[in-house]
């Protein structure tokens, strides 16, 4: 039958588009319902076209600074709808690729918003409204998440705007305020900072980035503050006025109440799962404070149903969606997969600098109870980092002193994000700290920081 399956995944981000590729290959008959865009949020509106405005900014940056490397250029200028244009041309190209690999694995994508139904269907309206059914023995919920939105920040899109439409604003604001401070927040103020909006981060917590170890943040504070940008910890948006030509944001803090003005208010909140009108209820798919339960093969209470990414319990990543989605049908084609090690997943925040991190916090790692052995390597005293113009940030590694387990490791700098990797390999197969100091790490790099924050916390550094 047309209209039958092995497997039915709702929703083509990286965990639903992963999750089809991978039991295609396990020979399994599959196909995809999607509402929007082969690839979803991430590869649409989130990881990749953010990860190019930021690349445009970065650039402008180094044109800024070109005589610091010995290089004369005339005057330069940051084109915003044409970085908005640049953004918009990679996310296009990706979601073509996702197409393609649809094709060559067979998997036959349906648009539409699906919907549970009972005896393992999926009900799919089209966008003209009309309605089909399709059947699987197994069906994959991977509807991520949206922006959240809090009662005294309802987004309009105009004055008032989520992630989505920081992306494709038609005019570069002269000013902006942005409510949150994780990676959404701090990359968006990063970008419009670097091409010149005045930019002020509201943030409730004490620190910005406040899930990354302290040190962390408070380093990115500093490099923010000298950057022009405004930060404001234990601070809280109590209303804005938009009746004006700007936006006036009142902020709560522990002095008082200031108002702020500016052209644009971008809510940087975090997100929600996205759980409604997908026939849980219908079908009695448990759930709970917002997200669906599974077991630790993405099972549900309901039998032949299953959910991945972004509406279950785990981290909200792309890469932990894809992770799940791979072990879920591996479990489902009858292969014997290793559950996901939660604590071992790498964080990525592509500020700049860069921000990466995996484990414990020297902080968390305390609190469950382990003797710690912490060492730190600063980027200035790294030759590839000078030789980069590179300098700020550093490598911060946490051992068990007793016995040299790889506790965590937090890193801000130049490009961070590629090196966070060898911690996670090295934690996955219960490396040492003396066995990190041990390894030879090639010069000059920057990934050399890793092993001397090791030997720092041995005593043993030698470019210190």
């Amino acid at each position: 039958m047309a209209n039958q399956y092995d497997v039915i995944v709702v929703g083509s981000g990286p965990g639903g588009y992963v999750a089809a590729i991978r039991a295609s290959q396990l020979g399994l008959k599959t196909a995809v319902v999607e509402r929007e865009s082969l690839g979803g949020i991430c590869l649409n509106w989130g990881c990749i076209p953010t990860k190019a405005l930021l690349k445009s900014a970065q650039v402008f940056e180094y044109i800024q600074h070109a005589q610091d490397y010995g290089i004369e250029v005339g005057e330069s200028k940051a084109n915003f709808e044409a970085m908005v244009k640049r953004s918009r041309d990679v996310a296009g190209g990706m979601s073509k690729g996702i197409q393609f690999l649809f094709k060559k694995n067979k998997i036959d994508a349906i648009f539409g918003n699906g919907k549970l139904l009972k005896g393992n269907q999926v009900e799919v309206t089209d966008a003209e409204g009309k309605k089909a059914t399709y059947s699987a023995k197994h069906i994959i919920l991977a509807t991520g998440g949206r922006a959240r939105e809090l009662p005294a920040l309802k987004i309009d899109n105009e004055k008032i705007i989520g992630y989505r439409k920081a992306m494709v604003l038609e005019k570069q604001p002269k000013s902006m305020v942005v409510v949150g401070s994780g990676a959404i927040g701090v990359e968006f103020a990063y970008f419009y900072s670097s091409i010149g909006t005045k930019v002020t981060i509201v943030e409730f917590m004490p620190n910005i980035v406040p899930v990354e170890d302290e040190e962390i943040s408070k380093e990115l504070a500093k490099i923010y503050t000298k950057k022009g940008i405004k930060i404001m910890t234990n601070a809280e948006v109590t209303a804005v006025d938009t009746k004006g030509e700007g936006c006036k944001v009142k902020v709560k803090t522990a002095s008082g109440e200031e108002t702020i003005e500016c052209d644009v208010v971008l809510s940087a909140v975090g997100v929600i799962a996205n759980i409604e009108n997908i026939g849980l209820e219908e079908v009695g798919v448990k759930t709970d404070k917002g997200k669906v339960v599974v077991d630790e093969f993405y099972r549900t209470n309901v039998a032949g149903v299953y959910a991945i990414g972004d509406i279950t319990a785990g981290q909200a990543l792309a890469h932990v969606a894809s992770a799940e989605g791979i072990i879920c049908v591996e479990k489902i084609a009858g292969h014997h997969p290793e559950a996901l090690d939660y604590n071992n997943i790498p964080g990525c925040t592509y500020c700049s600098p860069e921000i990466a991190s995996v484990g414990y916090t020297e902080k968390k790692a305390k609190e469950a109870g382990y003797e710690v052995k912490v060492g730190k390597f600063p980027f200035s005293a790294s030759g590839k980092a000078s030789a980069g113009g590179a300098k700020e940030g550093f490598v911060k590694v946490i051992f068990d002193a007793k016995y040299g387990e790889f506790l965590g490791a937090h890193m801000i700098g130049a490009n961070v994000t590629e090196m966070i990797a060898e911690i996670v390999v090295a934690r996955k197969l219960e490396t040492t700290g003396h066995e990190i100091v041990k390894s030879v790490h090639p010069h000059p790099t920057m990934s050399e920081a890793v092993m001397e924050a090791a030997a720092a916390a041995y005593g043993e550094v030698i470019h210190l």
